[in-house]
C-alpha cells in the first residue's frame, strides 16, 4: 500500500487545506487525505512546495473535486 503519515490541519476550506506533516511532499504529488472523525477519504494534490517549520512541513493542497462537507466545517458562501 501507500506509505501514511499522520499529519494534523492548519487551515482549512472548501476546496483543500494546508497540512502540516512530518515529511515535506513534492509539489504536484498526489495523495489522499483521511478524516480521522468520519473517515472519509479524499484525493488531493500539493498546489505549492511545502514551507519547512518547526512544527514540520506545511503543505498546500487542493481537493481533486471540491468537497465542502469533508471536514464537518459549515464554510459560508463567498461574497463578492
Amino acid at each position: 500500500g501507500k506509505p501514511s503519515m499522520n499529519g494534523f490541519t492548519h487551515t482549512v476550506n472548501a476546496n483543500g487545506a494546508m497540512i502540516i506533516v512530518p515529511e515535506p511532499l513534492v509539489e504536484g504529488a498526489k495523495i489522499s487525505v483521511e478524516n480521522p472523525k468520519t473517515q472519509v477519504v479524499v484525493e488531493a494534490r500539493v498546489v505549492r512546495p511545502p514551507q519547512i517549520t518547526s512544527e514540520g512541513s506545511l503543505v498546500p493542497v487542493e481537493f481533486a473535486a471540491p468537497s465542502p462537507h469533508f471536514w464537518n466545517v459549515f464554510f459560508p458562501p463567498a461574497v463578492n
